[in-house]
């Protein structure tokens, strides 16, 4: 899977393990590297859903377009579908057997 940033600043973060533990601790780092592997090892973003651990799914109401991986709770790796157009099924929901490529948002509580 082709995975984009929403910024350089979260491009630089996620590509240097010490930054991300200064910002985010050990554990939630060492996730956020498991969980962005899992991610460019996927073919299409419906391999993510064989994985119970990452627990990805879409989000709703004013998140609607964007979806997440587990990190440690409540902790979330936040991204969207970067394909152009992105894939739909006939109902109009997102085709997870066709989307290839994510642009990751952040990492925060979005529960909050």
């Amino acid at each position: 899977m082709i995975i984009l940033f929403a910024s350089t600043k979260l491009l630089k973060e996620c590509n240097d393990a010490r930054l991300l533990v200064k910002k985010h601790g050990a554990v939630r780092a060492k996730l956020i590297q498991k969980r962005l592997s899992e991610l460019h090892a996927a073919t299409v973003l419906n391999d993510l859903r064989n994985l119970p651990q990452a627990r990805c799914h879409e989000l709703h109401g004013d998140r609607k377009g964007e979806l997440t991986v587990d990190l440690d709770h409540p902790y979330r790796l936040l991204f969207e579908i970067a394909d152009d157009p992105t894939p739909t099924k006939p109902d109009g929901g997102l085709d997870w057997t066709k989307a290839v490529s994510v642009r990751i948002l952040g990492i925060e509580d979005t529960h909050e």
